[in-house]
């Protein structure tokens, strides 16, 4: 566990190698478990259900790598060090009540970064805080669409990464493979447009599903009246 969490750190930084890298760590059974998960992320991760489970870690996520970022850039540098732990459990709470939250830090926060990076310094705040709520209203009235975009990326790499640990016992392709990072991170890419293409332009909204529901369930009610009409008359 201890390795897996040192592998982890490669993620935040640019380091393609450190990225593919964690597939060695993984049991096959473990790979064959990720394939699973993300073809699941790839097919139907932006779905309110599928979305909530996994925006519960998406939001320990995002506290962990940008509590500190705001933090040092508002000046605040004598916090505690744990801050960061508490935002990411706080987050990954709110993730798991309310997905939406997080589809709005997820975006709020990095173009509020960008817009206090181009107000300055001395007036980071007064870039920050209107970026940061006109990328979360984005991100929120773009809920369904950042869903199901986020949801490919992270089953693309999920299954890319999984197959490679699945497939590590059977000889050196795989390891070949993984010497060329960005060959593996265009095929997870590719993986991720399809699969946000599919549910965004193929999959019904929530709303489109939730109709669909209740004309089937009318359907066997009026189905049902019917039988039981013809049963009441001796109609057969």
């Amino acid at each position: 566990m201890e390795g897996l969490l040192q592998a982890l750190k490669a993620y935040q930084e640019l380091n393609p190698s450190g990225w593919v890298g964690i597939y060695r760590l993984l049991p096959m059974w473990a790979g064959i478990v990720c394939c699973v998960i993300g073809v699941a992320l790839l097919l139907v991760g932006g779905g309110p259900r599928m979305f909530r489970s996994l925006a519960g870690p998406l939001g320990a996520l995002l506290g962990l790598v940008w509590t500190s970022a705001v933090t040092a850039k508002l000046g605040l540098t004598e916090l505690d060090p744990r801050t960061p732990s508490f935002v990411a459990a706080a987050l990954m709470l709110l993730g798991f009540l309310f997905p939406p939250a997080i589809t709005f830090i997820g975006l709020g926060v990095p173009l509020g970064l960008v817009a206090g990076q181009i107000a300055g310094p001395q007036d980071f705040l007064l870039g920050f805080a209107p970026g940061f709520i006109i990328g979360g209203l984005v991100g929120a009235l773009l809920h369904r669409v950042v869903s199901a975009v986020v949801a490919s990326a992270v089953g693309g790499w999920v299954l890319v990464i999984g197959a490679l640990a699945a497939l590590h016992q059977f000889g050196g392709l795989v390891a070949t493979m993984a010497s060329k990072p960005w060959g593996v991170i265009v095929a997870a890419g590719l993986f991720a447009v399809a699969g946000a293409v599919y549910q965004i332009a193929m999959r019904p909204s929530p709303e489109e599903a939730e109709k669909q529901r209740g004309e089937k369930d009318r359907l066997k009610q009026r189905q049902a009246e019917q039988r039981a009409l013809e049963k009441r008359w001796g109609v057969k």
